[in-house]
């Protein structure tokens, strides 16, 4: 890449540590939560919001914007941070998740700015997503459409009536991601209920399938700009991820799918993130 695009990924990896930190904050001060999946996805959520897609914070609603779905909806408090960061709502608002009465549930509706699917019923996302770029075709927009899964969430029949229907009608505007951190709330994923080989599946449905890093902001960027979107065909992106990423002690452990730090343990994950934030900080200046 070239020294210009090197200082782009400096400056959404450090974007990323500041939304990361504000995930833990907002699980740890609400006492709920899905922290480990909302980590796992931080750094992609980041790339889309502040690189990739065609949005306006100021008019959330603008004709041809992109569109993001949450499939994986529990795992919000990285969405709510994301907007919050981008300025879809107030970051005072953040401070009332978990709350009686808060505008922000405990997964998307669309009562919140930037948020296009009330979502969290797990296998539901693609297809909604598949409609939607099914009307960018018949409307001739040019909006793509990104819906981000659960790998868990990928035992759930729905999502390959839709894959039939995303080949059949040739979208090429749209990109399903999953989330590919292994682990679900009861497991790993591949003793829960095998997904592999989630290639060749996907494949055989006709989808144009790329294998990503999904917490290197390299690859997700070179991944993202890369997509072709004239070649008659979905694309699906294996987003190779670590639940719980950037907080050494939740990485790569079931229990963090939805656990909730002690004040010890907030701490501790605090100074991590932070370190990293002081050295992308002097690595910029």
């Amino acid at each position: 890449m070239s020294k210009v695009n090197q200082n782009k990924i400096k400056v959404l990896q450090l974007q990323a540590e500041k939304i990361r930190h504000k995930v833990v904050e907002i699980v740890y001060a609400s006492k709920g939560g899905h922290i480990g999946g909302s980590l796992s996805s931080v750094d992609i959520e980041t790339a889309l919001y502040f690189h990739i897609m065609n949005i306006d914070p100021k008019n959330p609603n603008m004709e041809n914007r992109d569109r993001f779905i949450l499939s994986k909806g529990h795992s919000v408090e990285a969405l709510y941070s994301v907007l919050a960061a981008k300025g879809f709502i107030d970051q005072s608002l953040l401070e009332t998740y978990g709350h009686y009465n808060s505008e922000l549930a405990g997964h998307p509706t669309r009562k919140t700015p930037g948020i296009e699917l009330n979502s969290g019923a797990l296998g539901h996302g693609l297809s909604v997503g598949i409609g939607m770029a099914m009307a960018a075709k018949m409307d001739q927009n040019s909006y793509k459409t990104f819906v981000l899964m659960g790998d868990g969430e990928q035992g759930e029949g729905s999502i390959y009536e839709a894959a039939m229907s995303g080949s059949h009608y040739k979208l090429d505007n749209i990109v399903a991601i999953i989330d590919r951190n292994k682990l679900q709330i009861s497991g790993m994923t591949e003793d829960v209920m095998s997904l592999e080989p989630i290639r060749g599946r996907w494949e055989a449905f006709g989808w144009e399938v790329i294998d990503m890093e999904g917490n290197d902001m390299n690859d997700i960027v070179k991944t993202f700009e890369n997509l072709d979107y004239t070649n008659a065909k979905p694309k699906l992106i294996i987003a190779h991820t670590t639940k719980g990423m950037g907080i050494s002690f939740m990485e790569k452990k079931a229990k963090w799918h939805h656990g909730v730090p002690s004040i010890e343990q907030f701490n501790e994950a605090t100074v991590e993130i932070e370190a990293r934030i002081k050295s992308l900080n002097e690595q910029q200046s």
